[in-house]
């Protein structure tokens, strides 16, 4: 789902990177005058869980994997301003220190992931939530959020001059609407699980919390640690789409970073220096995101 550098054309990743930044900031701003105080640390233990459900891959189809993508779970559990402001957040921090998704590509996958994907699922849920289909708005919303930023993945790939033959469109989009199909049931089960250990809590930043964040952390934990020893090997769609259309040998990294791929790059044992990655991102996720938080806090107060 993250579209690395060398894909996109300049024109394409130019104007992406211009509009997410401009979107971001217009969403930081509404961020800024609605946050409430108490809603700092739920937005680090989100933006956290969230990197490293991420992190795990689950095989989908025709050998291909899929995971998390976390943009429904985030609307859901923060509201769609700050949910855009974390994953946007998540997606920095993923592409500057583990090279997964590109820095002229961060623009691209930006809108997708973080503005895009959490729009359709904020609209998904905001016209049933009063409703008996509440739950089938959630699951819906995290379906269609991974086929919105995935679709739309594919749509810059291909006004980036990427032929892509239409058996080949085709299956991707099958393995995306799986994917989705499979992100709608984790975000429900998720959700319904938050809002079973803290009644009331989804979307209230006034309601108790504690027990949905004591679970949320060690869940991350648990994932980025013995997770990665069940997590599939496989490709995602996107990488699978590259190496069927002669994509992938264009992808390029503008750095090295030591834990780039997941993978502490000066620790030998393969687990080990996974766990130690996933462990670094959990708690830099979690640090980058309290700290957005709480400079847009003091930046009202100021």
């Amino acid at each position: 789902m993250h579209i690395p550098d060398g894909f996109l054309s300049t024109p394409v990743w130019a104007g992406l990177g211009a509009a997410g930044l401009s979107a971001v900031g217009l969403l930081g701003r509404r961020v800024q005058r609605e946050l409430a105080e108490s809603a700092v640390p739920r937005l680090g233990v989100m933006g956290a869980f969230v990197f490293a459900a991420q992190m795990i891959n689950f095989p989908i189809a025709a050998g291909t994997s899929g995971h998390l993508v976390g943009s429904a779970l985030l609307t859901y559990t923060l509201g769609p301003a700050p949910a855009a402001l974390v994953m946007s957040a998540v997606l920095v921090l993923q592409a500057l220190v583990f090279q997964d998704g590109g820095i002229l590509a961060l623009g691209a996958n930006v809108v997708n992931m973080a503005l895009a994907a959490v729009l359709v699922a904020h609209l998904c849920y905001r016209y049933l939530e009063r409703s008996q289909l509440r739950g089938a708005g959630m699951f819906a919303g995290g379906a269609l959020s991974v086929l919105v930023a995935g679709g739309l993945a594919l749509a810059e790939l291909g006004l980036s001059g990427v032929r892509i033959p239409p058996a080949i469109l085709g299956l991707s989009l099958g393995l995306l609407a799986v994917n989705g199909l499979i992100e709608g049931a984790l975000t429900l089960a998720v959700v319904r699980a938050l809002e079973r250990l803290s009644p009331g809590w989804v979307r209230k930043p006034e309601a108790e919390a504690r027990p949905a964040l004591g679970i949320l952390l060690i869940a991350g934990l648990l994932l980025v640690t013995a997770g990665v020893l069940v997590a599939s090997a496989a490709p995602d769609s996107l990488e699978w789409l590259a190496e069927e259309v002669g994509l992938a040998e264009r992808a390029r990294h503008l750095f090295e970073t030591p834990l780039a791929d997941y993978q502490a790059r000066f620790i030998a044992w393969p687990w080990l220096a996974q766990a130690t990655a996933g462990l670094a991102g959990l708690a830099a996720a979690f640090a980058l995101s309290v700290s957005l938080g709480r400079l847009l806090i003091r930046r009202r107060r100021g």
